[in-house]
């Protein structure tokens, strides 16, 4: 960036915004979380339904079936492999004994929050501590603010859940 730090007071809108896009990039290729590519990956069928019930809460069978447009026997299909990896359970539905409602494990719950993480939390940590608390404060507050805003501004209103291409 060409501008010295100091000199970044009283910046516009479209200035502020050319420098975060010129800087992203280069914070990306520093932090992002590179993954071992020999680790055992989530299929994006099985990370999308993980993410939806940590999202909504436990789901039957039918209900996860219905949300992702699926039959119920491939949904099935889907939930007894995460099952098996101990990422979901079985529990009873307190409003029907006869059906059980799926729900996240302590390590499925993990595994959602893991696979959320853009950014490589050790990388960030050494990073974060060669900046003075001065500066983290207001990295920290610049972030906050900006997602704020993003949060308000039209332009940046993520899609609603059903107008979403999720699928199982």
């Amino acid at each position: 960036m060409d501008r010295h730090p100091s000199m970044l007071a009283g910046m516009d809108a479209i200035e502020t915004a050319d420098a975060v896009a010129r800087l992203y990039p280069e914070v990306f290729h520093f932090l992002y979380r590179r993954r071992n590519p020999r680790a055992k990956r989530l299929r994006p069928e099985s990370l999308a339904l993980l993410r939806h019930l940590a999202a909504t809460g436990p789901l039957t069978v039918m209900e996860a079936a219905r949300h992702f447009d699926r039959s119920q026997s491939a949904i099935s299909e889907r939930l007894e492999r995460l099952v098996k990896r101990g990422l979901l359970a079985r529990i009873p539905d307190e409003r029907d004994r006869r059906q059980h409602l799926v729900w996240l494990t302590d390590e499925g719950r993990d595994r959602v929050e893991e696979e959320g993480r853009v950014l490589d939390s050790a990388r960030l940590e050494a990073a974060a501590g060669e900046m003075s608390e001065d500066d983290r404060e207001a990295l920290t507050r610049g972030l906050s603010a900006l997602v704020a805003a993003c949060a308000t501004s039209a332009a940046n209103r993520r899609p609603k859940d059903e107008d979403r291409e999720d699928s199982v």
